[in-house]
């Protein structure tokens, strides 16, 4: 009889520690996704301000405008030139 209890006894304390171990595992699983959550947060904040930011550059006016002073650009005029078909 006495060997049984000790049999159990050693099933008993294996299983305890199994179980803090898988708890102490999930926990710092746990920990581990609320970073990345985080971290993807932080990510679409910045998608955000950089979609923003490439639309303000993308303004035609303001392409229009570099054209114009930078580079020299000009309107070309809606007038047939003579001679074209």
């Amino acid at each position: 009889m006495l060997r049984l209890n000790m049999i159990l006894l050693m099933v008993v304390v294996i299983c305890a520690l199994g179980v803090v171990t898988s708890q102490h595992r999930a926990r710092k699983l746990f920990q581990a996704l609320e970073t990345e959550q985080e971290r993807a947060r932080q990510l679409d904040v910045e998608y955000g301000q950089l979609q923003l930011e490439m639309s303000t550059w993308a303004n035609h006016p303001r392409i229009e405008k570099i054209a114009r002073d930078r580079l020299h650009m000009v309107t070309p005029s809606s007038a047939v030139p003579k001679g074209a078909p």
